[in-house]
């Protein structure tokens, strides 16, 4: 079990899960996002390796188009 943030929420994730899963679980298209784990961006090729951690601080920002 982790207790993390998420886009500024507490959220407990029960079992781990990669930052992959994540977004699946909350229906986000990893191909339009940017994900920043604890300050850092994270490369697109790290999503389905790297598993939140207790505490880790994760903010996903989704790309909109529009004009």
């Amino acid at each position: 079990m982790a207790k993390i943030q998420l886009n500024g929420r507490k959220i407990i994730l029960k079992q781990k899960m990669s930052i992959l899963d994540l977004l699946k679980r909350y229906k986000i298209n990893e191909k339009k996002v940017a994900i920043e784990l604890n300050g850092q961006i994270l490369p697109k090729g790290k999503y389905r390796l790297i598993k939140p951690k207790n505490k880790d601080k994760i903010e996903i920002v989704q790309f909109i188009g529009g004009g």
